[in-house]
């Protein structure tokens, strides 16, 4: 298959749903009270039911809102909405009433697809006051969804099940000739760490471009069909692009219960690659770290010995014939042990959303737990550059795919131009402009490229540099890595700006809770590592972790410093 010439992401699910065995599962959810399954014919017969209906209700290029956690009936959802003309906006489902009204307000969706009746609560409101809605499809059984709630409309309200049932009249070819490579395929919302989310409008030839450097990275790792766990929300970008990733290489797709069941789901699905973002890998290396440290005597050695020849081994560094042979002998006491907890088929966990810390990458490269960083923006669909499996740098974000030009602007910011950039920012001409300068999407980040391999590094995110009183440019990120990668603090974030020193929120473990001393000490150990002006002279310890819920991270996991020193200033002020 050339991805290259395919017009839209609709022939992309047609070509591989006509190549693959009908009867075999492509989509699977594993939740115990809804285990739903779809074959690929399946998964065709539903897209086209549903595609049906929207087209009933929308016109070409109308928006389609998407609300619902990961199941088998987002992906459905997702296709019949771009096999209709339309341009689906997904949301994330922890959003508040407010951010559900303000992008409904911003993109003004003809239709609505929401899962349940949770989050129908949360857009009811906003339902009944805009008339462009024309219709609400629910996921789960209409009646159940609508009960006891203020349905001005009942008839403007389907139920998913329902449309299912209904005949095909024939039609049995999934395709639209009228998208092409630059029709919009989705607007995804950006995070909003700094203010109101931007609709940044995706192409299905930016998807499609993407897809091309996805598949060589993945290609390495495959010997047999592929499966992959879901679990970031399919309304982020990386997620959103990772599902046309598995339609490509014609993957089985678990989409997991929960994250409080991702262990369980893990053991279950048996996953060959698993997407997450570096606040996953920093649970997950504490998790290990702590395991680790508690044992005593051989093993301790055992572990040791693991760490030391599995970083030799990823930075490419000789070993002598005795240690070729101990590197053999703990690949299979420890590496295959850890590997196990994680279902056994583990090739590769890829890294984005965000910086991975160094000292992360090497650790579970080192245990046995292959760890490919990647970078990318919404803007970019999403990925720009990730490390290959054969040549892993772990301080680095890989080569840039094909596809995609990677330049250094003089004062040191990544630009990017290629197919893969967006179309836009929806409603946003001028900030559009701001960011799209002759072709090349300014994106932020600061870093630097290697002339010898062409891999790029990202050393420091231009707005989120601290400023100090003396003009000096800090990066918190890095000292809040540092800081939340011991085991007794859970999360972290530095503040100073137009401040003569650094100080920092602190929320420990919670076995650390009442601990002041013991993360006192934590802090010295940490200081002795940094310049002068990166130590943190005080500290104010929190009992309240940052959350999505809480409104303090993104649904990303990235922390809202704005909206955290909004909350903390108080306490952040007396500091000083």
């Amino acid at each position: 298959m050339n991805l290259d010439k395919l017009n839209n992401l609709i022939e992309l699910f047609s070509y591989q749903a006509e190549k693959q065995n009908k009867e075999s599962i492509f989509l699977q959810w594993l939740n115990p009270n809804n285990k739903k399954s779809y074959t690929w014919e399946d998964t065709q017969k539903n897209i086209l039911k549903l595609s049906k209906i929207i087209k009933e209700n929308i016109k070409e290029g109308d928006r389609c809102l998407l609300v619902s956690e990961n199941r088998p009936e987002w992906f459905v959802s997702d296709m019949a909405i771009m096999l209709s003309g339309g341009i689906t906006v997904p949301a994330y489902t922890t959003y508040t009433e407010e951010d559900y009204k303000y992008l409904i307000e911003d993109c003004e969706p003809s239709l609505i697809i929401v899962s349940n009746n949770e989050l129908l609560k949360k857009l009811n409101n906003t339902i009944n006051e805009k008339r462009f809605i024309k219709k609400v499809i629910t996921l789960d059984e209409v009646n159940n969804v609508i009960h006891d709630l203020d349905i001005i409309n009942k008839d403007k309200y389907l139920d998913f099940n329902l449309i299912l049932k209904n005949d095909l009249l024939g039609e049995d070819k999934i395709q639209n000739e009228k998208l092409k490579r630059n029709s919009p395929a989705c607007i995804i919302y950006t995070s909003g760490t700094g203010g109101n989310p931007k609709g940044v409008i995706l192409s299905h030839g930016g998807i499609l471009n993407n897809l091309v450097g996805a598949c060589e990275i993945m290609k390495p790792l495959f010997s047999s069909r592929p499966v992959f766990l879901t679990w970031l929300p399919l309304s982020h970008s990386y997620e959103h692009c990772v599902q046309f990733a598995q339609i490509a290489v014609g993957a089985k797709v678990f989409y997991a219960e929960k994250i409080e069941k991702l262990l369980e789901n893990i053991s279950e699905a048996k996953p060959t690659i698993m997407t997450a973002v570096p606040r996953f890998y920093q649970n997950l290396y504490n998790k290990i770290n702590i395991n680790l440290k508690k044992q005593t005597g051989f093993k301790k050695k055992l572990i040791e010995e693991t760490l030391r020849l599995g970083k030799k081994k990823l930075l490419n560094q000789k070993m002598t014939f005795f240690e070729k042979l101990l590197n053999l002998i703990v690949e299979t006491l420890v590496r295959k042990k850890i590997k196990k907890q994680f279902g056994g088929n583990l090739k590769a966990f890829v890294s984005g959303g965000g910086a991975l810390d160094q000292e992360i990458g090497e650790f579970l490269n080192s245990v046995g737990l292959p760890t490919l960083q990647g970078y990318g923006l919404t803007e970019t669909s999403p990925v720009v550059s990730c490390n290959p499996i054969h040549k892993i740098k772990v301080e680095t974000v890989g080569p840039p795919f094909q596809g995609n030009e990677v330049k250094i602007a003089e004062d040191g910011e990544i630009l990017v131009k290629g197919e893969n950039v967006m179309l836009g920012y929806w409603n946003k001409k001028e900030e559009t402009r701001k960011v799209i300068i002759n072709g090349w999407l300014h994106t932020g980040d600061i870093g630097e490229i290697d002339p010898n391999d062409g891999y790029l590094k990202i050393t420091d995110r231009k707005k989120d540099i601290i400023v100090s009183a003396g003009g000096d440019n800090i990066s918190p990120a890095k000292i809040e890595n540092m800081i939340a990668n011991e085991p007794e603090i859970d999360q972290c974030m530095v503040y100073g700006d137009k401040k003569n020193y650094l100080v920092a929120l602190i929320v420990p473990n919670k076995d650390f809770l009442n601990e002041k001393e013991k993360i006192n000490k934590v802090i010295e150990k940490i200081n002795k590592k940094l310049t002068l002006l990166e130590k943190i002279k005080r500290i104010q310890l929190i009992d309240e972790n940052f959350s999505i819920e809480n409104g303090l991270m993104t649904p990303t996991m990235k922390v809202k410093r704005k909206k955290v020193t909004e909350k903390y200033k108080n306490q952040l002020e007396n500091l000083y």
